[in-house]
């Protein structure tokens, strides 16, 4: 199957997105699928169709947001966006990043966005997150519509629900690699004992329990990314967001990281991944 993504995206998301696409018939037993559709900035959306040759394309020399979804069906709808449009007003202009886009997210689904700089990715990838919130539209957490929802509650849902990888890694350097994953316990009041097993297994489950007292420049990328992945899995989030986490990497390791989020989702988290 030819990939109407075009070879703009990186190579480890292409060989990752033609893989799920090669797995299709098997997720549709397994009662999955992987869908794919495109939204232009700022000027439509549309609804993501079946990933194959008669995908529609965008139109050439304009920007455009990719969505690519891994699919499941029979699960609770976790993120909803209902006609979501995301403006920013200076002195001078305004700006429209989204407009009217309507997408629904189900748990243990894996989304992928993909786009070059300017085209709303990244404000995609905030609004998902409850860093920031929509001008106009609906936006459902968990079923509840959160679009006009204060600060404080957008803060509590995230420290809740919401694990963060980042492109450059945002580790501590002053702390050790257990102390770096501990954080995001520390945070959320979880008792000593308590944090102490859920690092070990968060280690234990990105393949570096033997790194738990080194700092991270004593680490290569690829093994201060996967550190970043731990910290984000061991609060037991809902959802992780992934905003470019495989754009500092060399091809194996951005290839190993695109796998370990692959099986995040396989085992039940939703994780959106915003990719250039």
């Amino acid at each position: 199957m030819s990939n109407p993504l075009g070879t703009s995206f990186g190579n480890g998301l292409q060989q990752t997105l033609a893989r799920l696409a090669g797995e299709d018939a098997e997720r549709s037993e397994a009662g999955e699928g992987v869908r794919a559709g495109w939204a232009e900035s700022n000027l439509c959306q549309r609804s993501p169709g079946s990933l194959s040759l008669a995908t529609p394309l965008p139109p050439s020399g304009r920007r455009f947001l990719w969505l690519l979804q891994i699919s499941k069906r029979g699960t609770d709808t976790m993120l909803k966006l209902v006609n979501l449009t995301k403006s920013y007003l200076t002195t001078e202009v305004e700006t429209l990043a989204l407009r009217q886009v309507s997408l629904e997210i189900r748990q243990g689904e894996f989304l992928a966005i993909m786009g070059p700089s300017g085209c709303g990715k990244s404000t995609l990838l905030n609004i998902l997150g409850l860093l920031d919130s929509p001008s106009d539209g609906q936006f459902f957490f968990l079923g509840e519509d959160i679009a006009r929802a204060s600060e404080r509650q957008l803060t509590l849902l995230r420290r809740a629900h919401i694990g963060f990888v980042f492109q450059s890694f945002n580790l501590i350097d002053e702390l050790t690699v257990e102390e770096n994953v501990e954080v995001a316990l520390i945070y959320r009041g979880v008792g000593s004992a308590e944090r102490k097993r859920r690092i070990a297994a968060a280690l234990e489950r990105v393949g570096l329990p033997h790194r738990a007292r080194h700092l991270p420049q004593q680490l290569s990328g690829g093994q201060q990314q996967r550190v970043a992945v731990a910290r984000a899995l061991v609060a037991q989030p809902k959802l992780i967001l992934a905003d470019e986490p495989t754009g500092n990497l060399d091809t194996a390791n951005g290839d190993a990281v695109m796998g370990m989020l692959t099986e995040i989702a396989g085992a039940g988290t939703t994780v959106v991944h915003g990719h250039t």
